[in-house]
């Protein structure tokens, strides 16, 4: 039998609610204490296609997931995105270094060819629905699957070894199941029918992570009830002869994986260990110079930009075909608090002068600590700092804010002193007392706003000339056509340069152990974009921690960018390392583009 590769539990979840089974009779409660692969497909010479569309509804369950069909050859072919393959059907995508093929895991091993039309990716399930008796109907945007219905005839737990807590779920044939990490306990669904007579024979031994068991029957539907606390995370994984479902808690629930999911885009995964801790590593490897590649920054608004949204929805807003989380932002006002470049336009300016990364079009990337000293002379001579430019950062002082902040300013602090600049010379001010007021921001020209610095805006009288200075300390990185913010910066050309100090983290954010997500580059040019998730002891990476992994993945430069619960990867419609419910709403984000 071919060796299989086993997937791990669905980190993949879309951000939907599953169907809720109401009208289930028969339920049983369990207290506990504590094949050979099928033929390599030919090669397929895809057409534009002929039918597609958004719904599909799954042996009489609907849901929002993405199919398409084509001719080929003069064939019809259908196509399932991956993601909703991986999310509803149960299939677990192998290692390949083949775009144009995808192995998968569904209880035996299977070969789909892909068709990529970004930023979703299909697998053509043509024959593999066929083999495997499905029935497929086409209505307007939906399409309709119905599988034979299997037979669930048997649950065994096996006896705890090193704190891995197994239970299998028998079936007669294979079965299309879905997975739903709630707070407190895994949702099984099965399109299968329960014997409840063989599965009244099961006797449950103590248990220390599995807390309870319940399965509710209802006609060809069956949902199964593990209590796990939603931070405990489990592998789940399926097997032939004979067929079943196997849920490990416990275990390291991440599998090896190497996908190479497009030209110039591999999905990779691995446990890596840092002193005495394993953690969960999900990172993509990107080729910058691969040709219909591009990366730039993402972010929820087009028009604004205010406003924080999970990076699922901003993902698939900016149709970015894969992303990351980006740089920090102010939880309260939605507003980043960090660079951010795009289109070769400051969004917002860099602060305290913490790590960036800037790159451009050509594939040319830098990884640097950023700093803009900016003054405003007035004719006397006087001179004035600015401490902030287009940022929510507040501090005492003078902040500048143009047009690419936004065509409004909206004050952030009491008692701000407005001031507009235009043909460089001086407006009218005008003081406002409390926050939340909104100015028209002048273009061309900009705005001062003098926050705690009464005697500086009285030097500003109406109708006088202004001179305006700025310089970057590193005026190369900054003339970078995108940039993102983060910190600290964790590897410069080859070294480890982690000052957490010097980019003005708090002594708590230094020392935290949390998630972690940054973003590096290797010495032949690659990029990777990486998540590190907490491990099986609720244990999370340290910043030291995070750039030991980076240089395990070998980087030579890399940045730290925002984490904790923003940490999140997205890739072709689905979060791959957590679950889609426990994502936090992020203001920004890094996405990776693709042609057809």
């Amino acid at each position: 039998m071919a060796s299989l590769k086993f997937g791990f539990y669905v980190l993949a979840l879309w951000a939907i609610s599953f169907p809720a089974f109401a009208d289930a009779p028969a339920a049983l409660d369990f207290n506990l204490a504590q094949q050979t692969p099928a033929p390599r497909p030919t090669p397929l010479n895809f057409n534009a296609p002929i039918a597609q569309g958004t719904q599909i509804i799954l042996n009489g369950q609907t849901f929002s997931g993405n199919w398409s069909q084509w001719q080929t050859n003069g064939a019809t072919r259908i196509g399932i995105s991956d993601a909703i393959l991986m999310q509803r059907f149960g299939a677990d995508l192998l290692s390949t270094n083949d775009a144009s093929r995808q192995p998968i895991q569904w209880f035996s091993e299977a070969v789909f060819p892909t068709r990529l039309v970004p930023p979703l990716r299909y697998l053509d399930v043509t024959e593999f629905a066929q083999r495997n008796g499905w029935q497929t109907q086409i209505s307007g945007n939906t399409l309709q699957i119905t599988t034979p219905i299997a037979n669930l005839t048997a649950i065994q737990q096996e006896q705890p070894a090193a704190n891995i807590d197994r239970i299998t779920f028998s079936l007669d044939r294979p079965v299309t199941w879905q997975a739903d990490p709630q707070l407190n306990e895994l949702v099984l669904m099965l399109d299968a029918q329960a014997d409840q007579t063989r599965l009244g024979q099961f006797k449950p031994t103590p248990a220390s992570r599995i807390r309870s068991l319940r399965v509710e029957s209802s006609g060809n539907r069956t949902i199964i009830r593990i209590g796990v606390p939603l931070s405990l995370r489990s592998r789940i994984t399926t097997l032939p002869n004979p067929n079943r479902i196997t849920i490990e808690v416990g275990s390291n629930f991440l599998s090896d994986r190497d996908i190479l999911w497009a030209n110039g885009l591999f999905w990779r995964q691995r446990s890596l260990s840092v002193g005495a801790n394993q953690f969960p590593i999900v990172w993509f490897e990107v080729n910058p110079r691969q040709p219909g590649l591009t990366i730039r920054p993402i972010l929820p608004n087009a028009t604004t930009l205010i406003g924080t949204l999970p990076l699922f929805t901003t993902a698939q807003q900016s149709l970015a075909t894969a992303a990351i989380n980006g740089g920090y932002f102010n939880r309260n006002n939605q507003l980043p608090l960090g660079a951010i470049k795009l289109e070769n336009r400051f969004a917002s300016g860099p602060i305290l002068s913490r790590g960036v990364v800037g790159w451009d079009a050509a594939g040319n990337w830098r990884f640097d600590r950023l700093t803009l000293q900016e003054t405003i002379i007035l004719p006397s001579g006087q001179r004035f700092p600015i401490t902030t430019f287009n940022s929510a950062f507040v501090q005492a002082g003078i902040a500048r804010y143009t047009a690419d902040w936004g065509s409004t300013y909206t004050t952030l602090t009491d008692n701000e002193i407005i001031l507009p600049i235009q043909n460089n010379q001086t407006g009218t001010q005008q003081a406002i007392p409390t926050a939340g007021t909104t100015v028209q921001i002048p273009t061309p020209g900009y705005l001062l706003v003098f926050r705690s610095n009464r005697t500086a805006a009285a030097s500003f009288t109406p109708a006088i000339p202004v001179q305006l200075e700025s310089t970057f300390n590193l005026p190369d990185l900054a003339a970078f056509p995108n940039l993102i913010g983060g910190g600290p910066l964790l590897i410069r050309n080859g070294q480890i340069v982690l000052d957490g100090r010097l980019e003005q983290f708090s002594t708590a954010f230094i020392q935290e152990r949390a998630a972690r997500s940054a973003i590096g580059q290797t010495a032949d040019g690659r990029i990777l974009i990486v998540t590190a998730q907490n491990n099986t002891s609720g244990i999370g990476a340290s910043l030291n921690d995070m750039a030991a992994i980076m240089q395990q993945l070998g980087a030579i430069n890399a940045l730290n960018l925002d984490g904790g619960s923003s940490t999140t990867l997205y890739l072709g419609g689905q979060i791959l390392d957590r679950p889609a419910r426990s994502s936090a709403r992020v203001h920004n984000g890094i996405g990776v583009f693709l042609l057809p």
